[in-house]
């Protein structure tokens, strides 16, 4: 197979958003011009939140770090919410609560449960298992502590974007092997969950807009630094020798992705295992086509589709 972009043809119009508002990165980008531009482009998409949710920043305690957390609360009835923990995309290296304000509101408004949206240390400062360690601190303390908040600790759903969803699918496994807390869904959109970077799908969209095998080469090389286990599941959870008694999972790729086949192998792996999973792919969408959920009715679909399957295990 040969390394070619997608026929512009080909992508549905609705993405001509995300690679209009994303700008081609200069030879020998430095990581603060690579996490600026990333913050740009996710202005560029973004949408304040609507004036009669509270929205609300805080530390949570994870360890000996306190990990910066934003909370969302949508309208409604006062009394216990269930909570979706919400981890952001950028490569394990870009990202904050800002550049995923518009994606964590998105789902609050539309599921009604509470989000909690993660702000993780970031690689190559932090390699793995940093992002990880914050992220199941945070739920942790949110299954003990989430009452107080006016969250229901016993209906916690984690969802993520990207290395977002591979956060979230390490969580699952995390919260499988060590016996608790109790995870009832896990949403996966375009997660990178470690598959072996010559499958099919890095090959046929290498050049692909929005995220190439190249970029994700490098990401994967700034996350693992240093780790010892190359196989570590929590760090790359295709790695997992057991996919058996996971929360209910929901995977939604994007058609041109270099992931594509990334969501398609944990799916199938899970599937297998006789585990209960949705999967979607987003035909003719690239990766990040949640960020055009307010652009027009198709990524609109495609972003409710996972809201539906969050508030069917949720409000069950």
């Amino acid at each position: 197979m040969t390394q070619q972009a997608p026929d512009p043809q080909a992508i549905h119009p609705e993405m001509q958003l995300l690679m209009s508002a994303r700008k081609p990165a200069p030879a020998g980008q430095t990581l603060e011009q690579a996490r600026a531009a990333w913050a740009a482009y996710s202005a560029a998409l973004s949408q304040p939140h609507p004036a009669n949710m509270q929205v609300h920043d805080r530390t949570i305690a994870s360890g000996d770090i306190d990990v910066p957390v934003r909370i969302y609360r949508p309208e409604g009835p006062d009394g216990l919410r269930p909570c979706i923990i919400y981890m952001h995309g950028g490569g394990f290296m870009k990202g904050d609560l800002d550049s995923s304000d518009t994606n964590a509101w998105g789902y609050a408004q539309e599921t009604g449960a509470c989000v909690v949206s993660v702000d993780y240390r970031l690689a190559p400062e932090h390699p793995h298992p940093a992002a990880f360690d914050d992220c199941f601190g945070v739920l942790c303390w949110l299954a003990a502590e989430g009452g107080a908040m006016g969250i229901d600790t016993a209906r916690i759903a984690v969802a993520g974007d990207s290395a977002g969803g591979s956060l979230a699918a390490a969580l699952s496994l995390a919260a499988r092997d060590r016996k608790g807390p109790s995870i009832v869904a896990q949403l996966l959109i375009f997660p990178c969950t470690g598959t072996d970077l010559r499958s099919p799908s890095y090959v046929e969209h290498a050049n692909a807009p929005g995220l190439t095998t190249s970029g994700m080469e490098q990401y994967y090389k700034d996350y693992l630094a240093g780790c010892e286990d190359m196989d570590d599941p929590y760090a790359r959870p295709d790695r997992a020798t057991d996919f058996s008694n996971l929360p209910p999972a929901f995977v939604h790729p994007a058609e041109f992705d270099p992931l594509r086949d990334d969501g398609r192998v944990y799916a199938s792996k899970i599937a297998l295992a006789g585990g209960d999973v949705g999967f979607r792919e987003a035909k003719g969408m690239i990766h990040g086509f949640i960020r055009a959920r307010l652009a027009g009715p198709a990524a609109a679909a495609e972003f409710q589709a996972g809201c539906d399957f969050l508030r069917r295990y949720l409000f069950a």
